[in-house]
């Protein structure tokens, strides 16, 4: 496996460089340093949405491409590249179906808030985190700006109680399974594969030249495009099915376990030019 051509890092943020406090490690932003140096492009691609992530990522945001909500969104030196909101009818028939579905709590990701369609105290308690910047709303129809993914958490399963009832509308949208509560519904370009082909082609970037790491169904299409493909430890097995390389877990690390062999391999193929 050699390192030394990698010219692209990406990875997914929540059970991948985030621990399970939601923590970025000190020990990232030093090596982050390093492969700024070495003219290596990072881009950090989350289900989170833009704000959420430039607060996790502050100390590097100039320096970084964000992706966020899936693809729906990304952004460069606070310009957008990327945007692929939900198409007005196409966000109403998701509106409908999502209120058919017995204890599916949904959560509609506009660019710079979210609106939440529920009363669940385990969903708002997790909205601090995730989506902190949020309005209960008591309709969809109350919401009159673009949303660029909707997304349905269950208070047990998503991939159990609310997949099951629509995974029938995937041969027209991404519908990923993006975490153990959570289900994400948006357009089909609004996905992180997309996001990263358009910065392999706008840096002139090979798959060969491409790291990403992921853990959960919304990574694979990202993790797809890129040779150097990790899922986490922690993975769902999907992911390890497609990834073609595994690192440690979030919580041990294991995306700053890979950076370190990254830095090395550069170092080495630079003393023996």
């Amino acid at each position: 496996m050699d390192l030394s051509k990698v010219k692209l890092i990406t990875t997914d943020m929540d059970g991948t460089l985030l621990n399970s406090n939601h923590e970025v490690s000190d020990d990232f932003f030093e090596l982050f340093k390093q492969i700024k140096s070495q003219g290596i492009l990072f881009a950090a691609a989350s289900g989170r949405p833009y704000y959420s992530m430039i607060d996790k990522l502050s100390k590097i945001k100039n320096d970084i491409i964000i992706v966020s909500e899936n693809g729906g969104l990304g952004v460069k030196n606070d310009e957008l590249f990327l945007s692929n909101p939900i198409d007005e009818n196409n966000f109403k028939e998701i509106s409908n179906l999502v209120s058919s579905i017995n204890d599916a709590h949904a959560v509609f990701c506009a660019r710079d808030k979210a609106y939440v369609l529920s009363d669940s105290e385990m969903l708002l308690e997790l909205l601090k985190e995730y989506y902190p910047q949020y309005k209960v709303v008591s309709n969809s129809l109350e919401i009159t700006e673009p949303i660029y993914k909707v997304a349905l958490f269950h208070e047990e399963s998503s991939e159990r109680f609310i997949y099951p009832f629509v995974k029938h509308i995937e041969n027209r949208f991404k519908v990923k399974v993006s975490a153990n509560h959570w289900v994400d519904i948006s357009e089909n370009k609004a996905n992180k594969g997309h996001a990263i082909a358009l910065i392999q082609e706008a840096y002139n970037i090979l798959p060969e030249e491409t790291i990403a790491f992921g853990d959960y169904n919304n990574d694979i299409e990202m993790l797809k495009l890129a040779k150097f493909s990790f899922a986490m430890k922690n993975a769902h097995p999907d992911v390890k099915a497609v990834a073609n390389f595994e690192t440690k877990s979030n919580d041990e690390n294991g995306v700053e376990y890979i950076l370190k062999q990254i830095i090395d391999a550069k170092e080495k193929a630079i003393k023996e030019l």
